[in-house]
């Protein structure tokens, strides 16, 4: 089994695991529960974790970064859009 496929299936499941989130946001409008600060250490940690993946070339830890990174930056967008809910 090629290791790259292992690091796609983690991939899926790590980064799935924000769609939750997400769409609750989207539906609720509501983000006062959630802590900004989590999600801003997560973009910093995405933001390295991507650098890394690019240097190693591996297409898993790219692509779960990427799409990791612009759910969280939806979180962070919306948490400062909507201040007051």
């Amino acid at each position: 089994m090629n290791i790259e496929i292992i690091g796609l299936i983690a991939a899926v499941f790590t980064t799935s695991s924000f769609f939750p989130q997400v769409i609750k946001i989207w539906k609720t409008k509501q983000t006062k529960d959630i802590s900004t600060t989590m999600y801003i250490a997560m973009m910093i940690g995405t933001c390295f974790w991507l650098t890394y993946g690019i240097l190693i070339n591996s297409i898993a830890i790219i692509a779960a970064n990427i799409i990791s990174g612009l759910l969280v930056l939806f979180v962070l967008i919306f948490k400062l859009v909507n201040r007051n809910n």
